[in-house]
């Protein structure tokens, strides 16, 4: 008797001890599906870590163009016999190569792909690296800056976009903020790599970063998303399996994106006027207005001509160019950078303590890119990766929020009125 009531809790302990594990196991079948598979784990998203850094090779290039008419503006005016107005176009030509680039960007995106349009974008910033390393006078060199723009202008729709495509919505966010992060290394690697080689050779080295995004493109999968709205579905099932990991479960994932799709196939085609409808209001007033502020606060007169900012002052171009990269990792005040670089070219313009001129413009500058590589310079893209979720209206999103912004680089070009103080 003793025996068999024994075994009776013994038996009763060890369904207590399974019932839990089976409860679990269960469950966890039934969050999946009914399939048991996980939904996709840190290690089944190499592919999509893989796929973001190919893709920001095209931020890194983006970078390199902003970093590369600063340190080398005096050999290329002494090599060529450039005069400032000559150069000035060399400069701000950048900015109407990726006006058009943005214009261009959506259609092209649209119609042959993400990985498509960044194939586009290295090739023509690849042949205008080259024309600017060929370039024996001011036509050839403009043309090649020309090109490097408007490639330029291409990855600044299309990383964002395919990054924010292919990542998983925790993930979307951090992954899209790395545009902006590869957009300042690249900037800053130019800035101190041309510090110390000649033009020519940092032309050259802006070649590579294209050669590497093109290369990687080759051992990634194309925007999920893009070949659903395309009709690959097959395709598309093949991609997003392969960016989830091959045991991952991504029938839920899959069914939002074809709902998505088909959401947005009933909607009546986009036009451009459809922006400004009341009820896109408050999307199109973020997307744009956050791009307005971050161009009129002045980073791309400082970006384009940091050297010769603090050769006027007084300063060591190598010294304030090397630090300015160094520093765009850090943050604080717009404001009070924009203070100290008035503060200082008054004082110059005036007589007034000459002595701290130097001083203040070094510390205006750093603080000043400082804070806009931590704040307005990262918050705009990864914004503007959402909007076309907002309001669904993703063929003309890059003329809203792309263009504008390289347009107003453009027009905030006149440092040579500036430079005469």
């Amino acid at each position: 008797m003793a025996n068999k009531d024994q075994n009776v809790v013994n038996n009763a302990a060890d369904d207590k001890m399974t019932e839990p594990l089976l409860r679990g196991e269960q469950n966890l079948a039934d969050e999946n599906g009914g399939s048991g598979k996980k939904t996709g784990s840190k290690d089944s998203l190499y592919m999509v870590y893989l796929s973001t850094l190919v893709a920001v090779s095209g931020s890194y290039s983006f970078g390199t163009g902003v970093g590369y008419s600063s340190p080398t503006q005096n050999a290329i005016r002494e090599d060529l016999s450039l005069s400032l107005a000559e150069y000035s176009v060399f400069g701000s030509i950048l900015t109407f190569g990726a006006m058009i680039g943005a214009i261009t960007s959506g259609p092209i995106a649209d119609f042959i792909g993400r990985k498509g349009a960044m194939r586009v974008s290295s090739f023509v910033c690849i042949a205008g690296w080259l024309a600017i390393y060929f370039s024996e006078g001011a036509l050839s060199l403009d043309l090649g800056r020309l090109a490097t723009g408007y490639g330029m202008g291409i990855f600044s729709y299309v990383v964002p976009v395919f990054t924010a495509e292919i990542a998983p919505k925790e993930l979307r966010g951090a992954l899209t903020s790395a545009n902006q992060l590869l957009i300042v290394i690249g900037a800053s690697t130019f800035f101190i790599i041309g510090t110390v080689a000649t033009w020519r050779t940092l032309a050259l080295v802006g070649v590579i970063p294209c050669a590497v995004l093109l290369l990687g493109l080759f051992l990634i999968p194309e925007s999920p998303r893009w070949l659903a709205k395309i009709g690959k579905h097959e395709e598309f099932e093949a991609a997003l399996q392969k960016l989830r990991g091959k045991d991952a479960d991504i029938s839920q994932e899959a069914t939002e994106i074809q709902e998505y799709i088909e959401t947005l196939e009933r909607l009546p085609k986009a036009r451009l006027l459809d922006l400004f409808q009341k009820r896109y209001l408050h999307s199109v007033t973020i997307g744009v207005g956050l791009m307005v502020i971050q161009q009129f606060g002045g980073i791309n007169a400082i970006a384009f001509y940091a050297a010769n900012i603090f050769q006027t002052a007084g300063l060591s171009p190598s010294t304030g160019t090397i630090s300015y990269a160094l520093l765009q990792f850090a943050a604080t005040g717009l404001l009070l950078g924009c203070l100290l670089l008035a503060a200082a070219f008054f004082l110059k313009t005036y007589g007034l303590a000459l002595e701290s001129v130097p001083a203040l413009t070094l510390a205006g500058v750093l603080v000043y890119i400082g804070s806009f590589s931590s704040g307005m310079g990262a918050t705009p893209w990864v914004l503007m990766s959402e909007v076309p979720s907002f309001f669904m209206l993703q063929s003309t999103y890059w003329v809203s929020c792309s263009s504008p912004q390289w347009y107003l680089k453009q027009r905030g070009e006149p440092w040579r009125k500036f430079k005469q103080l």
